[in-house]
């Protein structure tokens, strides 16, 4: 019997998008073929602890995505790296905790948000040489930092939407000059956002300068800087990328909200909340190939590997196109658009996952072939 891949799932974690990462990593390991795999549940709660106590035990509520949490009841765990045999070796701080997470062959980081898509993990995962699936320390980092990869991809010469950055300490001794500076820039309506936060939380629509300080504040409560952007009449169109050094983009969907913009409730708390459609309704083949060209230009240009949703916007009156975002560790539910996006090319969602599981393996070995040791002897 040919020998399974031992794979761990990272989930849940300390951000304000922890629960989608449960719904995404429990869709994931029902999803994997326990014929090819051997699959660890490792949660992460919203203290940072790690748990894993007895697989069957690890969530309360699962069958209601409204309601699913870490069972926290359960024993919880310390972790440090251990490279010599890609273990992350656990110093159980209860006499039932584990000896050990055992030595994974890959790790899948359903983390979305801070601590987890943010090159954090990828960096522990690094020190433990554990293959992982998806970025890499910089391009997670990168990808994660609004500002940081709008600068990368108005330097790649890919159009995005005007805006300005807000850092809290300059708002906090100037609000009035910094709302009135961001009024001059962008107009109203505008949005505010956290740079480094996802799922649409913490984003507001600005209507009225009356509001503004009082949005800005909710921003900043989950970043130290926001961005402030123009509010475009656009349609929201997300293309998937998935590969390593020779990336490829799948066909375009769009996301059709029923709320105002789609927000969290539009994602998370409304069934109805959006409608998805795959592909994009009217579209030229002209304007889809620009989308997929310009995805696979920012996968790049962010230095992305394994996977990623870009996401755009298609102003409705003039036919201008903004890359709004990409999405390094999208969501991964069933129904999320990006595997939906590779499920309408023809690949199912296990078969998806086996390919994130290979090019993770592969992006490793190329990695683990560069020397880390000089040896002036060898030139």
């Amino acid at each position: 019997m040919k020998k399974k891949i031992k794979v761990g799932i990272l989930f849940g974690g300390k951000s304000g998008e922890h629960e989608v990462s449960i719904v995404s990593a429990t869709n994931v390991f029902n999803a994997l073929d326990k014929e090819k795999y051997d699959v660890t549940l490792v949660g992460i709660d919203k203290d940072g602890r790690w748990l894993l106590p007895d697989q069957t035990l690890l969530l309360t509520n699962a069958a209601n995505p409204r309601l699913i949490k870490l069972n926290k009841e359960k024993c919880s765990v310390s972790l440090v790296p251990f490279e010599a045999d890609r273990s992350l070796v656990a110093v159980g701080d209860t006499p039932a905790a584990p000896a050990s997470t055992g030595r994974f062959d890959v790790v899948l980081p359903i983390l979305h948000g801070t601590y987890g898509e943010d090159g954090t993990i990828q960096g522990l995962l690094e020190l433990a040489n554990v293959p992982y699936v998806g970025s890499g320390v910089l391009g997670s980092a990168a990808g994660m930092d609004k500002d940081i990869a709008k600068k990368l991809f108005q330097a790649e010469g890919i159009p995005v939407v005007p805006g300005r950055v807000i850092r809290r300490h300059e708002f906090e001794k100037a609000a009035d000059k910094t709302i009135d500076g961001v009024i001059a820039a962008v107009g109203l309506p505008f949005f505010v956002k956290p740079a480094n936060m996802g799922s649409s939380v913490g984003v507001h629509k600005v209507k009225s300068r009356d509001e503004a300080a009082e949005k800005i504040k909710d921003a900043f409560r989950y970043d130290t800087k926001i961005l402030a952007e123009k509010a475009v009449n656009a349609r929201e169109i997300e293309c998937a990328v998935l590969g390593n050094n020779e990336p490829k983009a799948s066909i375009v969907g769009e996301i059709v909200p029923t709320h105002e913009f789609y927000s969290y409730e539009a994602k998370y708390m409304d069934e109805n909340g959006a409608h998805l459609k795959i592909p994009a309704d009217g579209l030229t083949p002209e304007m889809t190939k620009k989308i997929q060209d310009l995805s696979v230009r920012a996968f790049r240009a962010l230095e992305l590997r394994g996977l990623a949703r870009v996401d755009f916007f298609l102003d409705k009156t003039t036919g201008d196109l903004f890359l709004n975002e990409v999405n390094t560790i999208p969501g991964f539910t069933q129904i999320s658009m990006y595997p939906k996006l590779w499920m309408a090319a023809g690949m199912t969602y296990a078969g998806l996952l086996d390919e994130l599981i290979r090019l993770a393996l592969e992006r490793h070995a190329e990695k683990n072939s560069l020397k880390t040791s000089f040896d002036p002897s060898e030139n």
